[in-house]
């Protein structure tokens, strides 16, 4: 049974612990950690290299279990759900932006979206339209038959959040969606996400070092020593 205590709660994340390892080798990254996120709020994470913002990403996006405390996600307890509907509520109602992009080299970029789309059962009609309309969002309709190789780390960047996009899902966890990004190009991505948050209520949880994105989110928290704490604003 659900205790999420509003429907326009997106993420509720309660005393959520990660560790790894064991005995004198465990290294604990998550210790009690709090996070409300409400559906059609864009959110920020900070902090230093290994502090666990990519594990909470994992966590929240039903990649991995956490050792204590309680997640919800869209409404559904996912600790606790079964690997089979962990998976399909991946496929259904969480977008991904990794890092390391994740784009397989032998496909085109509208193939490699395409792909992506197959997973939730859209017909080929829709999936094209959605490919091609996410694409030319991040100005990428010349480059749409390009393979990985003949994009660059930017413009690869940038089909990754193309294939995040045309799933039209209800979260976007980004980890670094700006990296490899110049400043004109990432503020375009940053004012689509914004656009997309308050058109279809989508809700974006983006990890990040780039000071530029508290310009453009709600909500902004540090991570460290395994518990968040609000990022102030500062007046530009």
């Amino acid at each position: 049974m659900s205790t999420q205590k509003n429907s326009d709660v997106s993420v509720y994340v309660q005393g959520v612990e990660r560790s790894f390892g064991q005995g004198e080798t465990t290294v604990h990254i998550l210790r009690g950690l709090d996070l409300t996120v409400r559906v059609g709020q864009l959110v920020a994470l900070y902090g230093p290299s290994g502090s666990g913002k990519t594990t909470l990403l994992n966590l929240i996006g039903a990649l991995d279990y956490p050792n204590a405390g309680s997640i919800e996600v869209c409404g559904q307890d996912i600790v606790h759900l079964g690997e089979r509907a962990r998976a399909r509520l991946r496929r259904r109602q969480i977008g991904f932006i990794f890092q390391s992009y994740t784009l397989l080299p032998t496909y085109t970029a509208v193939e490699n979206i395409d792909l992506t789309l197959r997973l939730p059962g859209l017909g080929y009609f829709e999936r094209r339209n959605r490919a091609k309309t996410a694409l030319s969002a991040v100005g990428l309709s010349a480059w749409a038959n390009h393979v990985p190789d003949e994009l660059s780390g930017g413009q690869r960047q940038r089909v990754a959040i193309a294939r995040a996009l045309a799933l039209r899902p209800a979260i976007i966890l980004a980890d670094e969606p700006t990296s490899g990004l110049d400043t004109p190009t990432a503020r375009r991505v940053l004012t689509l996400f914004r656009g997309i948050a308050e058109a279809q209520g989508t809700t974006f949880l983006i990890v990040s070092h780039d000071p530029m994105i508290v310009e453009y989110v709600d909500t902004a928290y540090d991570l460290l020593d395994g518990r968040l704490s609000p990022r102030p604003r500062t007046n530009t």
